[in-house]
C-alpha cells in the first residue's frame, strides 16, 4: 500500500463557531470538570485526585482502607481532562491553567509503582490482582488515556514529566506482553492508537511495536477472556467472557468485516488498526478498515452521525437496526467515530470520511454538551417524549435532559478534548499539499509552509473564504451533501480539478478564494430497509441536522407531517442566541383523543420550527423528533 501519509498541522487558532465552541471549553467546561474531579463542584462525586493521593499513599506503606471511589476507569477522567487543558494551552497559553495541570501530573506521577505500573483502583484494591482481570480490569485503556494526555501536553508545553511517566507505564506494559510474552490484550481498546501518539512524541520504538503487537493478537486466541475467567474467583461487573461480539476479538482483526458490540471499544479500536496500516504501509489491515468504516456508515449508523443504537451493551445491534426514541447513540461513540475517519483520511484523502466526521461532529459530538458547558449527555436520542423518555423501563436511558455529570463520566471530557483539538480533524496536511477537511474559521499554519486564514460563519452560512497569508497546493473538501458549490479564485470563477471530493488548487502568497456551498434546506429519506423510518423524512442543512421541538411548536412536534414541497425559510428561535432556526411549512394532523378510533385524523396548513439538532434540550423538557412522517 503506497500511501501520502499525512502529519498534523503546525498551529490552529479558532475563530467564528469553532471559536465561540472553544472559548466556551476554555472558560467554563475546563475550569468546571477541574472542579468536578476535585469534589469541589455541586455534582456527581468524582473523587479522581484522591484517588490519586491515596494511591500513593498506599504505595508508601499507609493504610489506606478502602480509599478508591468510582469506577474502574476513574483514572482516565484526569487524562481526558489533562489533554483538554493540554489542548487550550497550544492554543492560548494560560499560567494558572498550567499550573493546575503540573499539579495534577506531579499527584499521578506520585502514584506510579516502581516498576512503571500506575492504576490506582489496583493499586488502592489489591495489588496481587494486576493484569489478571483484562476483560474488565481497563488497566491498559487507562494508561491509553495518559498517553493521549502525555504527549499532548509535551507537544502543548515542552514539559517531559508527564511523558516519563507515560513512557515508564509503557515500558512496564511492554515488558510484560512483548519480552516475557505474556498472553492478553486489552477488553476496552483504546491503548491502540494512544500509544501510536506516544510513539510520534517521543520515537520511543517500543510503543510502536507494543501497538502492533496488541492490535495482531486480538481475536488469534478468541476464547482468552474465558480461560482468564476460569483462573481467578473475581469479578468487577461479570462481563460475558464469550461475547466474541461485544469484545471484538471473534476473528483476528484482518478478519473482521461487521463493526460489533461495544461501539466505543469497536471505533477507538478501528482508529488504531487504521493508524498502524497508514504508519507501517500494512494494505491488508487497511482492507480490514475499509470493511468495517462501510459497515459503520452504510448499515450501522444515525443520520446525526450517532453509532451503537442499542443500550444492550452500548453497542451495534444488526444492520439496518437504527430506532429513533430508543437509540443509544453515545456522546463518546461519535468521537471515537471522529478519531477512525481522521485516520482513514490521512491513508486516504477522500471526501466520504471528512463528511462523515463532520457529521458526527456537528450533531452527535456537540449534542453532548449544554449550549452552557455545564451539562452533558451521555445518550442521544433522535426522539424525545416526556413520560416516555427517561421514564418507560424501554426508554429509561433516553433522558429529557442533561445531567451536570455522571458516576461513569467518560462522555463529559471526551467532548471538552475533542472540541479543543478541533483544528486537528479540520485541516491536514503532507508533504506537498495542505487539506481542509472541514470549513473551521481561524488561521492555520501547516508544517509545509502553507498558511491560511479562514473567514466563515459555518455552519450557519455556506460562504468560506481563505486569504494565503503563504501560498502553496491546497486541497478543498466539496461536501456531498452541497450540490451546487461554486469556487472562485481572486473574484474570478475557477473549475479545479477534483479527486474524490476533494478540490486541488495552487494558491499563491496573497491569493483569495471563495467557496460558496449549496444553502437550501434538503429533504433526507432512510433506506427503505431501516423499518423505524418507513414513509419519514428530516431536514438538513448543511452538515447540520435539524429537528423539532415542542417548545417551539406549540408542544407538540408529534402531529406534524412532512411534505415534499418543502419551504423553509431562516428564523431566529428564543433562547437559541445567534443559531440560526428554519420555519417549514408543513402540516399538522388533528385527530380524536381515544386511544383507537375509526375517525380520519384532518390534515390542515401549518408553520413549524426546527433547530440545529446540536441545540435540543436546552430550553426545559419538551419534545423532540428529527424524523417525521411525511405525506408524497
Amino acid at each position: 500500500m503506497k500511501t501520502q501519509r499525512q502529519i498534523g498541522i503546525k498551529q490552529y487558532k479558532a475563530a467564528g463557531f469553532v471559536g465561540e465552541q472553544q472559548e466556551l471549553v476554555r472558560n467554563t467546561v475546563i475550569p468546571y470538570q477541574y472542579d468536578v474531579l476535585r469534589d469541589k463542584a455541586d455534582t456527581e462525586k468524582s473523587h479522581v485526585f484522591d484517588n490519586f493521593r491515596n494511591a500513593a499513599a498506599s504505595l508508601s506503606g499507609e493504610d489506606v482502607g478502602d480509599g478508591f471511589y468510582g469506577m474502574v476507569f476513574q483514572d482516565s477522567d484526569a487524562a481526558k481532562w489533562l489533554e483538554a487543558a493540554a489542548f487550550s494551552i497550544a492554543t492560548k497559553p494560560d499560567s494558572e491553567l498550567e499550573e493546575k495541570a503540573d499539579e495534577l501530573i506531579a499527584l499521578i506521577a506520585s502514584a506510579q509503582d516502581g516498576d512503571g505500573y500506575l492504576n490506582t483502583y489496583f493499586t488502592i484494591k489489591d495489588r496481587n490482582k494486576r493484569w489478571t482481570n483484562l476483560l474488565e480490569g481497563h488497566e491498559m485503556y487507562c494508561s491509553g488515556h495518559l498517553f493521549e494526555a502525555g504527549a499532548a501536553y509535551y507537544e502543548a508545553t515542552g514539559k517531559r514529566e508527564l511523558l516519563e511517566v507515560c513512557l515508564k507505564n509503557a515500558e512496564h506494559i511492554y515488558n510484560r506482553f512483548v519480552t516475557d510474552g505474556k498472553e492478553g490484550y486489552p477488553g476496552h481498546p483504546e491503548i491502540e492508537l494512544a500509544l501510536l501518539k506516544l510513539y510520534r512524541a517521543s520515537g520511543d520504538e517500543r510503543c510502536l511495536e507494543l501497538a502492533k503487537h496488541l492490535i495482531d493478537v486480538r481475536g488469534v486466541d478468541r476464547d482468552f477472556y474465558k480461560k482468564e475467567k476460569q483462573a481467578r474467583d473475581w469479578t468487577v461487573w461479570g462481563n460475558n467472557a464469550d461475547d466474541h461480539d461485544y469484545q471484538q476479538n471473534g476473528q483476528p482483526v484482518r478478519q473482521q468485516s461487521d463493526a460489533t458490540g461495544h461501539a466505543v471499544r469497536a471505533v477507538y479500536l478501528y482508529t488504531g488498526m487504521a493508524d498502524m496500516a497508514g504508519e507501517t504501509d500494512d494494505d491488508e489491515l487497511f482492507k480490514a478498515c475499509q470493511r468495517l468504516w462501510e459497515s459503520i456508515t452504510a448499515r450501522r449508523m444515525y443520520v446525526t452521525g450517532g453509532i451503537g443504537s442499542t443500550v444492550h451493551g452500548e453497542a451495534f445491534s444488526v444492520d439496518y437496526d437504527l430506532p429513533s426514541d430508543t437509540a443509544y447513540s453515545e456522546t463518546c461513540a461519535s468521537v471515537g467515530l471522529m478519531f477512525f475517519a481522521s485516520r482513514m483520511l490521512e491513508i486516504r484523502p477522500s471526501a466520504e470520511y471528512a463528511d462523515v466526521m463532520e457529521q458526527a461532529f456537528y450533531n452527535t459530538v456537540l449534542a453532548g454538551m449544554a449550549r452552557d458547558g455545564k451539562s452533558f449527555f451521555y445518550v442521544n436520542p433522535l426522539e424525545c417524549i416526556p413520560g416516555i423518555s427517561g421514564v418507560s423501563p424501554t426508554h429509561r436511558h433516553d433522558l429529557t435532559q442533561r445531567p451536570g455529570w455522571y458516576s461513569c463520566a467518560c462522555c463529559p471530557p471526551n467532548v471538552a478534548r475533542t472540541v479543543m483539538s478541533l483544528g486537528q480533524y479540520a485541516y491536514g496536511e503532507n508533504e506537498d499539499t495542505a487539506f481542509c477537511h472541514m470549513y473551521a474559521a481561524g488561521e492555520v499554519i501547516f508544517k509545509n509552509g502553507v498558511e491560511l486564514k479562514c473567514d466563515t460563519s459555518y455552519p450557519f452560512d455556506m460562504n468560506v473564504r481563505y486569504k494565503a497569508l503563504k501560498g502553496g497546493k491546497t486541497a478543498l473538501r466539496i461536501p456531498r451533501w452541497s450540490t451546487e458549490t461554486v469556487i472562485k479564485l481572486n473574484g474570478k470563477k475557477i473549475e479545479p480539478d477534483i479527486s474524490e471530493g476533494y478540490a486541488y488548487i495552487a494558491l499563491n502568497d496573497d491569493d483569495v478564494l471563495d467557496i460558496r456551498l449549496d444553502y437550501e434546506p434538503k429533504l433526507i429519506f432512510a433506506s427503505g430497509r431501516v423499518p423505524e423510518l418507513t414513509g419519514k423524512a428530516c431536514i438538513c442543512r448543511g452538515p447540520l441536522v435539524y429537528c423539532f421541538e415542542g417548545v417551539d411548536n406549540d408542544g407538540d412536534v408529534m402531529s406534524l407531517r412532512l411534505t415534499s414541497d418543502i419551504v423553509t425559510e431562516v428564523i431566529r428561535a428564543n433562547g437559541l442566541d445567534n443559531v440560526p432556526a428554519l420555519s417549514v411549512k408543513l402540516l399538522r394532523s388533528k385527530g380524536v383523543d381515544r386511544l383507537y378510533s375509526r375517525e380520519k385524523p384532518t390534515l390542515t396548513d401549518a408553520y413549524a420550527t426546527a433547530i440545529p439538532y446540536f441545540c435540543w434540550a436546552n430550553r426545559g423538557e419538551t419534545q423532540m423528533r428529527i424524523w417525521l412522517p411525511i405525506v408524497l
